[in-house]
């Protein structure tokens, strides 16, 4: 039977694969994957959460570029851990002063005037004498999507935001799909008064919306990261139990099955190893259903303010703090993670029509 069900997975990759569109969701979902566990190691602002604040170049718009003067702080850490700075980051080794292209060096002097949006005035000249070659003291910075309302980079903040919304779906899941094939398993298996009051447990959480149950767990568990995801995970498993238990009820009668029980095998080697391998197609295709879900569900969150809370970035978070300037002269601040939260879902909702059709017997190549 281990080698039916490899062939059968295996048939399904090769059909996954000839679906362009499906695999084309793929890409983008392990490009985002990349991207996000790279995190901090690629990001233009490497500081923790992304958070250096330059107030002086605040809702600037797209490919915004600027002379940076970069003064050297003091007890600076100069030993890093890789690991750790890509988790984490680091903090900025020098302290960053957005200047106007009118400074001037000479001889290790550099006369410059801080960049405030408007044109400078000779009275706002400012010196600073530097031990080493004044070159390397001033570099010009481009902000390829543009700065926030705090004058941070807006690209650091999406792809450290990427990490929130990704780890709330895996984690999300792997919760509900606990929860849920265990329920769905036992009720689909034994039947009776258990089945009997599984399902009214799933009919009375299924009867309460999605959003308004998360939103009271949010508030039993408190706002953080990972009350997010525990609040998600516990109102997603229905679907899964539902999907879990339908098929247990059609596989526990099976010859085979009845084969196990004469041979003494015990339920729990049955439920293991003999039924659920034959349900993880179905659960894979609603995992990644769930999925989608789970990331509109914590941006959802978001922008209401019980998610994901400051100075953590988020898709939701972003939305939130700068919607108003869709009717200003930067729209782009929400307009950009809504796009990045559209096309993540988008390709979850690909990639899970895609396992559909490949899990589906009638699929014709």
């Amino acid at each position: 039977m281990k080698d039916n069900l490899d062939s059968l997975y295996s048939i399904a990759w090769r059909r996954l694969k000839k679906n362009k569109i499906a695999m084309a969701g793929l890409f983008f979902i392990l490009l985002v994957m990349i991207v996000s566990i790279l995190g901090y190691l690629i990001t233009p602002d490497s500081t923790p959460f992304a958070n250096d604040q330059l107030l002086e170049i605040a809702a600037k718009k797209p490919g915004f570029k600027i002379k940076m003067l970069l003064i050297p702080k003091e007890n600076r850490i100069y030993k890093k851990n890789l690991l750790r700075e890509m988790l984490y980051g680091s903090f900025s080794q020098y302290k960053s002063i957005p200047v106007n292209d009118d400074y001037k060096i000479n001889d290790n002097v550099i006369t410059y005037s801080e960049y405030t949006g408007e044109k400078p005035v000779i009275s706002d000249l400012k010196t600073i004498r530097i031990s080493q070659n004044g070159y390397s003291q001033i570099i010009t910075k481009r902000f390829f999507l543009g700065t926030d309302r705090y004058g941070r980079d807006v690209l650091s903040q999406l792809i450290i935001g990427a990490r929130v919304s990704l780890s709330v779906g895996f984690i999300s899941v792997f919760i509900s799909l606990i929860i849920g094939i265990t329920m769905g398993a036992l009720a689909g298996f034994y039947r009776g008064w258990v089945d009997n009051l599984i399902l009214w447990i799933i009919n009375v959480v299924w009867s309460i919306p999605t959003m308004l149950l998360v939103i009271a767990i949010t508030f039993a568990l408190g706002k953080g990261f990972w009350q997010v995801f525990i609040a998600v995970g516990l109102t997603m498993w229905v679907e899964v139990a539902r999907v879990v238990r339908g098929q247990v009820l059609s596989i526990r009668e099976k010859d085979y099955i009845e084969a196990a029980r004469a041979l003494g095998f015990s339920d729990l080697r049955i439920i293991t190893r003999h039924i659920l391998p034959n349900v993880y197609g179905s659960v894979i295709v609603i995992s990644a259903a769930n999925f989608a879900s789970a990331i509109l569900i914590e941006a959802g969150l978001s922008f209401l303010g019980i998610g994901v809370q400051p100075p953590m970035p988020s898709w939701g978070t972003m939305i939130k703090q700068h919607y108003s300037y869709l009717l200003l002269d930067v729209p782009s601040l929400a307009i950009i993670p809504g796009l990045a939260i559209m096309l993540l879902v988008l390709s979850f909702m690909l990639l899970g029509n895609g396992l559909r059709d490949s899990f589906d017997p009638k699929y014709i190549n």
